[in-house]
């Protein structure tokens, strides 16, 4: 009975005390964050929302607002939204970001690294890097010769972004740069921009390719969760489990924006924007 008192104690000073960030984030590591933590998630939080209006995700959402009938907005039925939006996640659309994660703890194992944030790890994140360029590019040539698909890496290049010789996702850069002022240092991120840079070297890629936002989010998810996972307290399922409710974090906002949005213009059984309505911000 003294425990239950004192978990329902526990519980009254969370909801009480903390902010909705640091109680979802709670909910995600299991632990109160720190001020570094706490900075990382609402980054991660941050970069999920810049995609979140507007996605697959988005359309369960509208269309069960457009079914219920936005012209008569009292009879929407706001909890069938959101069973829409959860309705239109899954493995392909919300759950490769753990395939970020999962790359990471491929090129990592065996390594000695107790703390993703220290600069000063002792790790040769080039040589590692350069290591695998050249693991890849003699298995994409093997590939091509026996006609077999490619392999890509995850969070490694975008469509948008490319076509130069250093091409460069602006969301990462933003990240990169904020961190760098604050003074901290993530590991993983390092990886990964020396990773881009060994495929070039290597001949792997005509150009360097871009990190692009989706290796922040694993990035910064796995900084988050490395002591806890090295300690056995986290299993790779969990890590899983992790980067898919990180998206609907951000997925979740955008989908409210856009049921907010259907509810007060739209027509019933269409999920289209009139065309006179449209605007464009620059």
């Amino acid at each position: 009975e003294r425990a239950n008192k004192d978990r329902l104690s526990e519980r009254a000073g969370l909801l009480g005390k903390r902010s909705l960030t640091e109680i979802a984030a709670v909910a995600l590591l299991g632990r109160l964050p720190g001020e570094a933590d706490l900075f990382a998630f609402q980054t991660l939080v941050g970069l999920l929302l810049t995609n979140g209006p507007g996605s697959i995700s988005a359309q369960g959402a509208k269309g069960a607002v457009s079914a219920d009938g936005p012209e008569t907005p009292a009879r929407v039925q706001l909890n069938k939204a959101v069973v829409g939006f959860l309705s239109h996640t899954g493995f392909a659309h919300g759950g490769n970001g753990f395939e970020g994660v999962a790359f990471l703890l491929e090129r990592f194992a065996g390594q000695q690294l107790a703390d993703p944030g220290d600069p000063d790890h002792g790790l040769d994140l080039k040589a590692m890097a350069a290591e695998f360029a050249r693991e890849y590019g003699a298995d994409k040539a093997t590939r091509k010769e026996t006609g077999a698909g490619g392999r890509n890496i995850p969070c490694v290049n975008h469509p948008v972004f490319k076509d130069k010789a250093v091409n460069i996702d602006p969301r990462e850069a933003y990240v990169r740069e904020l961190v760098a002022k604050r003074g901290e240092y993530n590991v993983f991120h390092d990886y990964y921009r020396k990773l881009v840079q060994a495929l070039h070297d290597e001949g792997v890629t005509r150009n360097v390719f871009c990190v692009n936002v989706d290796a922040l989010i694993a990035t910064l998810l796995l900084k988050l969760m490395w002591q806890p996972w090295q300690a056995g307290r986290l299993s790779s399922g969990d890590l899983e489990t992790a980067a898919f409710t990180a998206f609907l974090y951000g997925r979740m906002l955008g989908c409210a924006a856009e049921i907010d949005d259907h509810l007060n213009r739209g027509r019933n059984m269409d999920t289209r924007t009139p065309q006179s309505q449209v605007r464009f911000l620059a």
